[in-house]
């Protein structure tokens, strides 16, 4: 079951919520945004109301299926606005040409270097789990992990290991990073890595705002976007 949200009309916007979020996460902008543009904004597969995954996706995966559902609703040059793991399926569809603009907020698939304390903590996972493999999805496993089915985890074990610097260099799209100053999940410097690779891109920082800037200052990250988008 596709569960998408279409409301207004004129020129396309794409909406892409993160990871285990949904739709409803940009109620604020579809309201405001879909004055002015044609609002489209689905569940992505695994999440919200959609349907369950049929396999474990990747990035790739799930930017095919964006593609797919875009084309069907004829909105292949949109604009897009996008958080957090949509801003990872924002990132493939730019290399590939799709969007005319992109905001991205709290953008994540730079794939950090791995210290020494994670690399100590994943080789026990391992060792753990040849002998208590529940205690060790239990112990070692986040919080998000742990909620996920197992579909769901091999999913998630392919989404946050694939690094993006690559497909962010093939971007000749403008794209604006909209970051909030107090964000924990996505740290300013992974923004700083895209705006690296990024050719036309720009980054505008909401200093009080975090991970979810969209709702923590909807007017500012609206003027923003609205600005941006124009």
């Amino acid at each position: 079951m596709i569960s998408c949200l279409q409301r207004g009309e004129g020129e396309p916007l794409v909406f892409l919520h993160g990871y285990l979020s949904r739709k409803e996460s940009f109620s604020p902008q579809i309201a405001y945004f879909s004055r002015f543009y044609r609002v489209i904004a689905p569940d992505f597969p695994g999440m919200g109301d959609a349907e369950p995954l049929p396999s474990a996706w990747s990035v790739g995966d799930y930017a095919d299926w964006t593609a797919e559902l875009l084309a069907r609703c004829g909105a292949e040059g949109a604009r897009v606005v996008a958080h957090s793991f949509g801003g990872r399926v924002a990132v493939k569809l730019l290399a590939r040409g799709m969007f005319s603009r992109a905001v991205l907020t709290g953008c994540a698939g730079i794939v950090r270097k791995r210290t020494l304390r994670y690399r100590l903590r994943v080789r026990t996972y391992w060792i753990v789990k040849k002998f208590a493999p529940a205690y060790a999805e239990r112990a070692f496993g986040s919080a998000e992990y742990r909620t996920l089915s197992p579909v769901m985890r091999e999913s998630y074990k392919k989404i946050v290991n694939e690094d993006l610097r690559g497909e962010a260099e093939k971007i000749s799209r403008p794209v604006l990073f909209l970051h909030g100053g107090k964000d924990r999940t996505v740290p300013l410097s992974s923004i700083e890595v895209y705006l690296g690779r990024v050719r036309d891109s720009r980054l505008v920082l909401l200093p009080d705002c975090g991970h979810f800037a969209f709702l923590d200052d909807p007017l500012a990250f609206n003027l923003a976007t609205e600005e941006f988008l124009k």
